[in-house]
């Protein structure tokens, strides 16, 4: 057989399969899409009718524990503690674990706080690393800061969980600032239904937005053209990703950064793992064990309260996120590959294969289709004009499909009020697929690659702080 016999028998069958993968993709994602509109539109006629000063006065609202994994936090670690305790909220305890800082994460936390030592002793429902030190605030009770040995981001949830004493626990990361009534918006789901196990909200970019005393004075879109990249990201991810899942089948991950779980499931199966992508895993546990089990666990994605996160400044840490995003992506796969099937329902049958087919192997399907175009169009194997047209509708629609995010944000939440901010966003929305895409194909066959090699290592994500924001 000729080489070029053997380009041709090898370039067809590649070619057909990313050209029936895309379709197969955007599909999913048009589906996705018009159910997020319809999620937005449902959301918003609801709310306007409701009294969130009568939940702010009822008793029966449950109580809520928000559990801060802190680790090398002194940047930001105040502005976020100091923003918990300002939440509109009747009942809210605010539980900071320090995982071994190496930094003065504690002692920041001590001099601004008055804490003061309390006894160790607590019930453990979830063996973790021992705690070295306990303290309160002696001007608000409420405020719980407790010290351990280093054992990982999911070991620091666990202690917290452990400590905590509400019916809810919420997830929260320390270089995160939530917006004063987002724990009222987070909880409706959880007051309609007792079968609501966990609730996510919307993460945005903080990046070039002034901080100040732990909330958010002035909201701007990002000048820096990588914060800007992923603050569209960031939008079309929540605002029609996991929105619209909440009418297909339900969503398989909540934000680490901020989520809300009944504790008593969450210490049903035993808290979190200790993985590197610990958000998609416990969600995938909670619906399993729900199956398992004979009960109602159901996850839902609320749009409207958002917390705001510092987003990697450099493309060295954002390479290491998206790598170990990925690799916790596979890792959760393989562990719940036994998921997969109809003993599962709606997770088994739509949830966790799409996830698979659109999420686990996008990035390699797009890198052969990236690298199967060029090399068919030079040996004259694949028509100028076909490659031609499947690059603008592959990234056109990409476009258009971040372009929508930022509609339904202006149509519904509008969080930037200005045309400038609006403006910079719309260049990013733009931009996104000049370079940038094409980086996180690659970091995320990166984190594939290192999946299969057995690395399980969280890498380091360094922060600048709020204090720079201002």
């Amino acid at each position: 057989m000729s080489p070029f016999a053997v380009v041709d028998a090898v370039l067809g069958p590649l070619a057909l399969a990313v050209v029936l993968y895309f379709f197969f993709v955007n599909s999913v994602y048009l589906v996705l899409m018009g159910s997020a509109a319809l999620e937005i539109r449902r959301y918003l006629i609801e709310v306007r009718s409701e009294d969130r000063q009568a939940l702010l006065s009822s008793p029966f609202v449950p109580s809520i524990s928000v559990l801060v994994p802190a680790y090398n936090e002194e940047l930001s670690i105040v502005e976020t503690v100091a923003a918990l305790r300002t939440l509109a909220y009747p009942n809210l305890e605010v539980v900071v674990v320090d995982d071994g800082s190496t930094d003065r994460t504690v002692e920041v936390l001590r001099d601004s706080f008055e804490l003061v030592p309390v006894h160790l002793a607590h019930p453990r429902g979830i063996e973790t690393e021992p705690l070295t030190a306990m303290f309160r605030s002696a001007t608000n009770y409420n405020l719980v800061v407790a010290a351990k040995g280093n054992g990982g981001k999911a070991d620091a949830l666990n202690a917290a969980a452990n400590i905590a004493s509400g019916e809810l626990v919420c997830a929260l990361d320390a270089d995160t600032v939530v917006e004063e009534d987002a724990m009222l918006k987070l909880v409706r789901p959880f007051l309609r239904s007792r079968d609501v196990v966990a609730a996510g909200a919307t993460i945005r970019i903080v990046n070039d937005c002034v901080v100040e005393r732990g909330r958010i004075t002035d909201v701007r879109a990002p000048r820096n053209a990588l914060a800007g990249l992923q603050a569209v990201e960031y939008l079309r991810a929540f605002l029609f990703g996991r929105l619209g899942w909440n009418r297909l089948g339900g969503n398989l991950v909540i934000s680490g950064a901020f989520g809300l779980f009944r504790r008593d499931a969450l210490l049903a199966i035993g808290g979190y793992d200790h993985g590197v992508g610990e958000d998609i895993e416990l969600i995938v546990r909670l619906r399993r064990h729900g199956y398992e089990t004979n009960q109602q666990a159901l996850v839902e994605f609320v749009p409207d309260p958002v917390a705001w996160t510092e987003a990697p400044h450099s493309l060295q840490v954002l390479s290491r996120q998206r790598d170990r995003w990925h690799r916790g992506l596979a890792d959760t796969v393989w562990r719940h590959r036994g998921v997969l099937g109809r003993r599962y329902g709606r997770l088994g049958m739509v949830s966790m294969p799409i996830f698979v087919l659109v999420e686990l192997l996008a990035p390699v399907i797009e890198a052969i289709g990236l690298v199967v175009l060029p090399v068919g169009f030079i040996l004259g194997r694949v028509d100028a004009t076909f490659a031609l047209l499947y690059l603008a509708l592959a990234y056109g629609l990409a476009m258009m499909l971040s372009v929508l995010a930022l509609l339904f944000e202006e149509l519904s939440f509008r969080r930037y009020g200005t045309v400038k901010d609006r403006s910079i966003l719309l260049l990013w929305a733009v931009l996104e697929n000049v370079g940038y895409r094409q980086l996180t194909v690659w970091w995320r066959l990166k984190g594939l690659f290192h999946f299969l090699r057995g690395n399980t290592e969280w890498g380091v994500m360094e922060r600048s702080g709020f204090r720079a924001n201002r």
